[in-house]
């Protein structure tokens, strides 16, 4: 009348007890424990899924605006030649208000702050646009001969030892109106660069329209106009002089023969072809200098 039933293997294995052991120990140590052991387990220090063994990515930049100076550019036929000492008929362009990042490069921002105010003993006023790449950027604050429109080398300025810090160089040149020290596309002379109390001046400021990668990594970025955009545009729709190709191809071959002309060749290139200079600047006195990084255009 019974069914027959045929037992499970694991109910049919015959059950033998070892003496040698507590059952009290055996009745405690159940699932329970296990799933407690194996969370606790993940959460030792030396775990690969721990949160301190995970690298965090380092902080954005300060990009704060510490400082603002200011520019004035203008264009005068007359300026700097030998029988006129001013210039009296120039055309202002405008001017530019710079925002400098002072928690970012702290040397850099007092130099160029310094030469802009001319407590460094020198300054950028009455000095030229030395060149203007269309398309990307132009080159001012050359040192050299006053004569000649330059820089005189300032040496009441600090040594800037930023110019080695690759945190310095964490900004990139991204769009028109980033302004940064001039390093790789540094113009001064050689024997300028050699005397022990040179200060490199020299800065940039992209025009776009878009941005300018092969200056990242070798310029330091340390600061961005605030206002004076058409500025900076009416600069860059300046003509410069453009040799032919063949001069170019002359001046490839002659740098490969190791022809020292080539370079002084060079100089000239990119040159605009009307006086471009810095008829003023200064600093601006706000009540509230700093503006926090969202708010740069």
């Amino acid at each position: 009348m019974f069914s027959s039933v045929t037992p499970s293997p694991l109910l049919s294995l015959p059950f033998y007890p070892n003496p040698s052991h507590d059952s009290c120990f055996k009745l405690s140590f159940t699932r329970r424990h296990l799933l407690f052991l194996s969370t606790s387990s993940l959460s030792l220090p030396f775990s690969p899924l721990s949160s301190s063994a995970i690298p965090q990515p380092p902080p954005p930049p300060d990009t704060t605006v510490t400082d603002r100076v200011y520019m004035d550019f203008s264009i005068c036929p007359t300026f700097l030649r030998p029988d006129a000492d001013d210039c009296s008929d120039s055309l202002l362009l405008g001017r530019l208000v710079i925002g400098l990042y002072g928690h970012l490069v702290p040397l850099t921002v007092s130099n160029f702050k310094a030469m802009c105010t001319g407590s460094a003993g020198s300054s950028y006023k009455d000095t030229l646009v030395q060149k203007i790449f269309p398309g990307q950027f132009f080159v001012a604050g050359r040192q050299g001969r006053r004569d000649k429109g330059e820089v005189r080398p300032p040496l009441d300025l600090v040594r800037n030892t930023e110019t080695v810090d690759p945190r310095a160089f964490a900004l990139r040149h991204s769009r028109a109106g980033v302004v940064s020290l001039c390093l790789s596309e540094n113009d001064d002379d050689d024997e300028i660069k050699l005397n022990p109390d040179y200060r490199n001046v020299e800065f940039l400021i992209t025009t776009g329209p878009g941005p300018c990668p092969e200056l990242d990594n070798r310029n330091i970025v340390f600061g961005s106009v605030l206002e004076g955009l058409d500025v900076i545009t009416a600069i860059a729709s300046i003509p410069t002089y453009k040799p032919a190709e063949r001069i170019r191809q002359l001046n490839d071959l002659a740098e490969f023969l190791g022809d020292e002309r080539a370079q002084i060749a060079r100089a000239t290139w990119n040159k605009p072809l009307k006086t471009v200079y810095i008829s003023d600047c200064g600093e601006v006195r706000v009540t509230k200098p700093t503006l926090s990084p969202p708010s740069l255009p």
